[in-house]
C-alpha cells in the first residue's frame, strides 16, 4: 500500500502525524510521507489517518 498527501489541499493540522507517525511527518505547514511502501503494522492506522484527514488529502492505493 502506498499513501500520498497533496499539499496544495493539506492544512497542516498534523492529525495524520499524531495518528500514524511511521508513515507522516510534518514538512513546513504541511505533512508528508516519509516511506514509500507503508509497512504491514501499521496499514490500519495508515487507513485511520486518511480516513480522518478533514480536508481529504491523503490518498491511499492499495
Amino acid at each position: 500500500m502506498k499513501a500520498s498527501v497533496d499539499p496544495d489541499v493539506c492544512t497542516g493540522c498534523g492529525l495524520c502525524v499524531d495518528t500514524c507517525p511511521a508513515v507522516f511527518e510534518m514538512d513546513d505547514a504541511v505533512a508528508k510521507v516519509l516511506v514509500a511502501n507503508v509497512p504491514e503494522d501499521v496499514l490500519d492506522t495508515c487507513r485511520e489517518a486518511a480516513d480522518n484527514c478533514p480536508v481529504e488529502a491523503i490518498s491511499i492505493k492499495e
